[in-house]
């Protein structure tokens, strides 16, 4: 399950989820548009429908989709530092908030997975501790509570999809 904590000067959201997959995967379902229109989103809130990604230091992104009540969203900013699959920067410009320009940053940690079985313990496979910094809400105590609630929302998504192949249609 994901978590999310707003640092007590009301500036950056420290998020985070593990994941039972690599990195690789991970960092593919976050930079790959055709991956993140299928799990970003819910039926019953929002959905991503449009996206690009020049996945390179200084490239640009979007994502853009539709709200339940048929209201348009874009999300765009550039990239500010990308190291597949351990570490992604980029800038956030949401439309809908006004003048406030932050940074998320995704660092991918490989773990490794084990389960208990009867004859004792035995390596499952890696998975990878996702960490989300999102930063620059300066003092914002409504765009980082709402944005704080999303994150946790996003990234159980994303292990859904990634560890279960769920998408908006079936989860």
């Amino acid at each position: 399950m994901a978590s999310a904590t707003i640092t007590p000067d009301q500036d950056t959201i420290l998020a985070d989820i593990f994941i039972a997959a690599p990195p690789e995967r991970v960092f593919q379902a976050i930079t790959d548009p055709s991956q993140t229109r299928q799990w970003w989103g819910q039926k019953d809130m929002y959905r991503v429908t449009d996206g690009q990604s020049d996945l390179r230091p200084g490239g640009k992104w979007f994502s853009a989709g539709v709200g339940v009540d048929g209201s348009t969203f874009r999300v765009d900013g550039e990239y500010l530092e990308v190291s597949p699959p351990t570490l992604l920067v980029y800038t956030w410009n949401a439309s809908w908030t006004e003048n406030l320009r932050t940074v998320v940053r995704w660092d991918l940690v490989a773990e490794n997975v084990h389960g208990l079985q009867s004859s004792g313990p035995q390596k499952m496979g890696t998975g990878t501790r996702v960490k989300i910094t999102h930063s620059g809400f300066a003092g914002n105590g409504k765009e980082i509570t709402g944005h704080g609630e999303g994150w946790k929302r996003v990234l159980g998504w994303m292990q859904l999809f990634v560890e279960q192949g769920k998408t908006i249609e079936n989860r």
